[in-house]
């Protein structure tokens, strides 16, 4: 059962938004050879739920119902391996960078699409699920935007961004 809601940020390559490449890369299709950059990605098998792109639109890629594999080494609120009850939520953009508004109207209206009544759905980063390993989204990121707009409690985010709102 999915009870986080994981946002994480791409672009590739990294600072270049509008193409076809993080599709690709998530569908397993990336060209390696067509960027230099690329060759690091060669033989990585991920994937998310959704990607956001920077104008608002909205690709699904596994069913909420599925494993995708956008964690990694993961753990939140004493439970490792966050592939297992989290949804990866991709916003274009490049860590550290800021998001655009029409991403953030896409993101909650998504994000209460996934709650269900009754039950609680943890919003966090990358950053905050793997520690020192990953920095995604990064401080471009609006979580006071995000909090406000959503107007969830505060147990529903990583401790001390809450008080951001």
């Amino acid at each position: 059962m999915v009870s986080l809601a994981l946002v994480h940020s791409i672009s590739l390559p990294p600072g270049v938004y509008g193409g076809a490449e993080v599709e690709q890369f998530f569908l397993n299709q990336l060209d390696v050879s067509a960027h230099p950059y690329f060759d690091a990605l060669r033989g990585m098998r991920v994937s998310a739920h959704f990607f956001i792109r920077r104008d608002g639109e909205c690709v699904q890629f596994v069913s909420c119902g599925e494993r995708a594999w956008h964690a990694g080494a993961s753990h939140w609120r004493g439970c490792a391996n966050c592939n297992d009850f989290s949804v990866g939520i991709e916003l274009e953009g490049l860590e550290g960078e800021s998001f655009e508004a029409a991403q953030y109207v896409r993101l909650v209206e998504l994000l209460r699409a996934l709650k269900h009544e009754g039950r609680q759905l943890d919003v966090a980063g990358h950053e905050h699920v793997s520690v020192g390993r990953k920095g995604d989204p990064g401080r471009g990121f609006d979580w006071a935007r995000l909090i406000a707009e959503l107007g969830w409690p505060a147990r529903c985010f990583p401790e001390g961004l809450a008080g951001l709102s």
